[in-house]
């Protein structure tokens, strides 16, 4: 029985100061998880070069894939700097940053891009390349920002999950529990819960009492009973359990502290519906202390 193919960290590159981030944080990853890198970048012809049947002359390409080489051999001297140990392979493609991610999606282990890009890969947090990509790319794809440095502190910090007991938050389970292992780190499983259900005005204060306690056995209850199967199959995994009556974005926000990673899946519901689109998920890709992971499994189209 052949072993499966093992798959390649997927790097945006694109010269900015974030893309340099990211390809620092990929290293890290590769080499904690013994895979290779594929460090990517695109570039297409300016639109006005093609109007009125105009061709573009074959110096302007051999420019633009010069350029785009230039950037790449950059992002392999910091993967070399960081640990010349790693498999790197690199590519160039004429094409859409959009298309050529998704692309690679479908075969890619994660797909890592920079928040704060330049040229083609522009505004990934808000614009449109990251929203599409990370809304439908088909494996786990990293943000990380220009300010996600990797330091000797949080290089060895804590996996972050956001849990929430729906089908794709155990798809980020797993996938934070994988990243625990491999990092030899420990999990921190965050599950923030509103109590806009529980109404104290008209009953008692000792009634009400005992009714936040019980809503608040019930939340570690349903945190316990999404970490057990996952608990089972990594038993070297630490796992600190975080129940807190709190909006997401602040319990996410706070666990994330010295983190080497924070998992999210793109469909949640309850605490974390919407996380895409959502004011959540756009304030903790742009305000979160460390890199963030969105996992939007197929079976959640």
């Amino acid at each position: 029985m052949t072993s499966p193919a093992v798959k390649d960290i997927v790097v945006a590159v694109d010269g900015s100061e974030a893309s340099d981030i990211a390809v620092q944080w990929a290293a890290n990853t590769a080499l904690k998880r013994n895979q290779p890198i594929k460090l990517v970048t695109a570039y297409s012809m300016p639109q006005f070069m093609y109007a009125d049947g105009m061709v573009p002359p074959q110096e302007l390409y051999d420019e633009l894939e010069g350029e785009a080489g230039d950037k790449l051999d950059h992002a392999r001297r910091i993967v070399a700097d960081f640990d010349s140990s790693i498999s790197v392979t690199a590519e160039v493609k004429e094409s859409s940053p959009i298309d050529y991610l998704l692309e690679l999606s479908e075969t890619a282990e994660m797909i890592v891009m920079g928040s704060r890009g330049l040229g083609g890969l522009s505004g990934l947090v808000m614009g449109s390349v990251s929203a599409a990509v990370v809304s439908h790319a088909d494996c786990p794809v990293v943000v990380v920002r220009k300010d996600n440095h990797v330091t000797e502190e949080n290089k060895y910090g804590p996996v972050v999950v956001g849990v929430d007991g729906s089908a794709v938050s155990r798809k980020a389970l797993e996938m934070a529990f994988q990243e625990a292992d491999a990092r030899g780190a420990v999990l921190r499983a965050v599950h923030a819960w509103s109590d806009a259900q529980f109404h104290s005005s008209y009953i008692g204060v000792v009634e009400a009492q005992s009714q936040m306690e019980t809503l608040i056995a019930e939340q570690k209850e349903l945190l316990g009973e999404e970490l057990a199967p996952f608990v089972k199959q990594f038993p070297n995994v630490k796992v600190d359990e975080i129940v807190e009556r709190e909006r997401p974005i602040h319990s996410l926000k706070e666990a994330a502290e010295g983190a080497q990673l924070m998992v999210l899946g793109s469909h949640g519901r309850g605490g974390f519906k919407g996380m895409l689109l959502g004011s959540t998920s756009r304030a903790l890709l742009q305000y979160a202390p460390c890199p963030m992971m969105v996992v939007r499994p197929k079976s959640a189209n």
